[in-house]
């Protein structure tokens, strides 16, 4: 009787090694990657194409332009309509070298996607320009565009490159937004209210990763 009443305990034990063994394993997968505080002078480049630039929505009211009021620091919207990763990615440097921003915040692949261009040539040109941020110092923030389809959910390359870089990712955000017919200006754009929508998200994700 004792012996079986050892056994059942070493069972047990070793069941509960197990349990936190997952656990731990789960706490650190769901943990996101950490930022550098933003000082009070600090500047973030918010880099895209039509979605930064803020297409869909009255001057000022841009995610970027939003985002400004709500980080009380400088946000440059350095967002172009209807531009490629291809160009985005040949553009980004300069305006490191212009801007000298703390932080990145990259959305971008949506007319890659329109445009049913190789999406592994988006996926690296993705990369190419977060390897291009970090060698000049800046960190990254990576925005998920949403594919085609019902779901509105986004390629699973920016997942991967999220992981791959230990960048702070948001990729459910623009989906819902564009969900939703009183967040969006047309198929592919918020309105306003979408921005305010996507700069808040962007917001939280700042401050839960430490850069506010």
């Amino acid at each position: 009787m004792h012996s079986f009443q050892e056994k059942l305990s070493r069972r047990w034990f070793r069941l509960g090694i197990v349990a936190l063994f997952v656990l731990l394993l789960i706490s650190c997968r769901d943990r996101s990657p950490q930022l550098s505080p933003l000082p009070p002078w600090g500047v973030v480049l918010a880099f895209g194409d039509s979605l930064t630039y803020g297409t869909g929505a009255a001057k000022g009211q841009s995610y970027p332009e939003q985002l400004k009021i709500l980080l009380g620091r400088d946000v440059v919207n350095a967002g172009i309509p209807g531009e490629v990763t291809a160009d985005g990615r040949k553009r980004l440097e300069s305006l490191l070298e212009q801007y000298s921003p703390q932080l990145l915040i990259l959305c971008h692949g949506g007319n890659d996607i329109l445009r049913r261009k190789d999406l592994s040539l988006t996926s690296e040109n993705l990369r190419a320009m977060i390897e291009t941020a970090h060698a000049h110092g800046v960190e990254v923030v990576l925005l998920g565009v949403p594919g085609m389809g019902l779901t509105l959910s986004p390629p699973d390359f920016y997942q991967k490159i999220a992981d791959e870089f230990r960048v702070p990712y948001q990729g459910e955000i623009l989906g819902k937004i564009l969900r939703d017919r009183r967040l969006k200006n047309d198929t592919f754009h918020p309105n306003a209210e979408g921005y305010r929508v996507l700069a808040n998200a962007v917001f939280e994700l700042l401050r839960k990763t430490g850069a506010v």
